[in-house]
C-alpha cells in the first residue's frame, strides 16, 4: 500500500515523516540507557550553525511534518535558540528534548517559546525521584523535570513526556502512568529499550512483557486526553489492530474519542513509520542514520545532503522494502504497518533486516504450516 495514495499522506520513499537532529552529544547526565554515550563536552566536529541552518533548509524544502532537536543536551549549544528561530522562520514545526539539569530553567523555556518552539519534550522514567534519578545518573533530575513541565505550562508551550521502558522501571509503569495522567501533556511517547550505547541487553524486557505493556498502554489510551505513541515497538500497531478487531467481533465499538486517535499515528502513516522508513536521524557530525538506535550510516549531510542520503542510499532503500525482511517478519501479514524494530534486530543479531526479537506473534502463514 503506497502512502502517497492517501490524501495528505507522506510518501516514505521520497519524504521522511520525522527528522531528528542530534545537535550535540554533550550532556551533564549519565543515563543508563543512553544510545549516544553522551559526553561532558561538545565534539569539535559537530555541525556548525551554518551547516545546521542548511540542514533545516533541506527539512523545510522536503516539507517534513515533524522535526526534533535532540542530544546529548541541546541546551549545551549556545546557538540552540538561533537554530529554533531559523526553523520557525522556515515554517518547520520544531520540538526540542533538553536534559533535566540546572541548565534547563524558567528563562530558557521562555526564550525557546519566544523563538517559536512548538513542543518541549522531557524524559520521565520513574514515578518518583529514586527510580528516575537512578535511571538518569544524577540526583535532582526528577524534580527538575517536573519543574520544567510546570514552566512550559506557564508559557503555554505543549509538553511531551518520553519514557524508556526497561527492566529498571517495568514494575513502576502503573504508578508512572498515573503520574503522567496528572501532568497535562500533549503526548506520552513510550520508548522501548534498544541495547545500544549504554543500554544493556540485561535491561531489555521479554517479548511477553512487551505484550503486557501494550495492554496497559491500550487501556490507558482509551480514557486519557493526550496521545500515546511508541518508539521501537512497531508491533504495538499490530496489537492495536487486533484489539479493535476483537472488540468489533464482540459487538463493542472501539471508535470512541481515544481509540479514534490511533495512538501510534497509524492513520497518518498507513505504511508504518519505521527506522529508515519515514524516520531519519542526523548525528552531531552529520551522519544520516535510519534511527538513533541503528548506528549504520546511509550518508552524511556534509557530503550528499539529507535528501539524497534518505532517498537513494542502498541502506535506506532496503529498509523501506518489506520483501527484504527476514524470519517471521518477512512473512507476517502485518509487515507493511509494523515491520518490527530494525534497530533492535540489528542490536541483537547484527542484521537490520532480521526478525523482531521481542515479538510473540506468529504470522498466520507460519501457524498454518505447523
Amino acid at each position: 500500500m503506497n502512502s502517497a495514495a492517501q490524501p495528505g499522506a507522506v510518501d516514505f520513499d521520497q519524504q521522511p515523516f520525522l527528522v531528528i537532529w542530534e545537535v550535540t552529544q554533550a550532556c551533564d547526565l549519565v543515563c543508563a540507557h543512553c544510545r549516544a554515550c553522551a559526553q561532558p563536552r561538545r565534539h569539535p566536529l559537530e555541525l556548525s550553525f551554518e551547516e545546521g541552518c542548511r540542514l533545516i533548509d533541506e527539512v523545510a524544502e522536503m516539507k517534513v511534518p515533524v522535526f526534533v532537536l535532540t542530544g546529548g543536551d541541546p541546551i549545551k549549544r549556545p546557538d540552540v535558540f538561533d537554530l529554533v528561530s531559523h526553523a520557525t522562520a522556515r515554517g518547520v514545526r520544531t520540538s526540542l528534548t533538553p536534559s533535566a539539569t540546572p541548565l534547563l530553567d524558567r528563562d530558557v523555556i521562555r526564550r525557546l517559546k519566544e523563538c517559536g518552539l512548538a513542543r518541549l519534550a522531557v524524559s520521565l522514567d520513574g514515578s518518583n525521584a529514586a527510580i528516575h534519578d537512578a535511571f538518569r545518573g544524577v540526583a535532582g533530575s526528577y524534580q527538575r523535570t517536573l519543574e520544567a513541565i510546570g514552566w512550559a505550562h506557564e508559557r503555554g508551550l505543549p509538553v511531551q513526556v518520553n519514557t524508556t521502558v526497561s527492566r529498571r522501571n517495568l514494575d513502576d509503569l502503573d504508578n508512572l502512568a498515573a503520574l503522567v495522567e496528572r501532568l497535562g501533556l500533549t503526548l506520552w511517547s513510550v520508548f522501548f529499550l534498544v541495547p545500544t550505547g549504554r543500554g544493556r541487553t540485561g535491561d531489555l524486557i521479554t517479548a511477553e512483557e512487551f505484550e503486557a505493556v501494550f495492554a496497559q498502554l491500550y487501556q490507558l489510551s482509551r480514557r486519557v486526553p493526550f496521545d500515546i505513541k511508541t518508539t521501537e515497538a512497531q508491533h504495538y500497531r499490530r496489537y492495536l489492530l487486533q484489539q479493535r478487531a476483537r472488540e468489533r467481533a464482540a459487538g463493542r465499538t472501539p471508535e470512541n474519542a481515544a481509540a479514534a486517535r490511533m495512538p501510534d499515528s497509524i492513520g497518518r502513516a498507513p505504511r508504518g513509520l519505521n527506522d529508515g522508513k519515514g524516520f531519519v536521524f542526523v548525528s552531531h557530525t552529520g551522519e544520516v542514520f535510519p534511527s538513533g538506535f541503528l548506528p549504520v550510516s546511509g550518508g552524511n549531510v556534509r557530503r550528499e545532503g539529507l535528501e539524497a542520503a534518505y532517498r537513494t542510499s542502498p541502506l535506506f532503500r532496503s529498509l523501506r522494502d518489506p520483501s527484504r525482511l527476514k524470519g517471521k517478519c518477512g512473512v507476517c501479514e502485518f509487515r507493511e504497518i509494523c515491520g518490527g524494530s530494525r534497530a533492535r534486530a540489528f542490536a541483537l543479531t547484527g542484521d537490520a533486516l532480521a526478525e523482531e526479537p521481542c515479538c510473540t506473534y506468529q504470522p498466520k502463514s507460519l501457524a498454518r504450516a505447523v
